[in-house]
């Protein structure tokens, strides 16, 4: 016969596990609606991460992930958005473009932020001011401009 430690020891487990199961009863519903990253939502509860973030471009709300340590992270905005700051954008990387204002740009494999350059159609002075880094006149004389790459080996050629 179990002596009375182990009697209440069971009490106790028993208590615990119907404890940890009191919100899967009838009572409550199961909402299979989970949103993912980036979607809309109104509450923490609709989103898998369960992160329901206000988004810094509109007044909405958007879920987001969770950090290792399960807080929620700020929206932040993707490449291509106007920035301030570096802790505005997605990848940390907030470039100044040609002009005054400044841009959110990707990160490269070494975690560096890849400058902002200009895309195809644009008017240049320089391959490097290009983001296929070719900067040539179509015509003789028309503007340059930045162009694809074309060719077997991804040339610097007129089209």
């Amino acid at each position: 016969m179990a002596g009375p430690g182990w009697t209440l020891l069971l009490l106790l487990l028993l208590l615990l596990l119907l404890g940890s199961m009191a919100g899967y009863g009838p009572q409550k519903k199961l909402n299979l609606s989970h949103k993912g990253i980036g979607e809309p939502c109104g509450r923490h509860e609709e989103c898998q991460s369960n992160c329901c973030t206000i988004n810094s471009l509109a007044p909405h709300t958007l879920c987001t992930p969770k950090t290792i340590f399960l807080q929620c992270l700020p929206w932040r905005k993707p490449n291509g958005y106007r920035c301030s700051h570096d802790s505005e954008c997605q990848s940390s990387c907030c470039v100044r473009n040609n002009s005054p204002q400044e841009l959110c740009t990707p990160q490269s494999i070494f975690l560096q932020c890849v400058p902002w350059r200009k895309p195809n159609g644009d008017f240049c002075s320089s391959h490097q001011e290009c983001h296929s880094q070719c900067c040539i006149q179509l015509r003789e004389y028309s503007p340059f401009r930045c162009i694809p790459r074309t060719g077997i080996l991804a040339q610097c050629l007129p089209l």
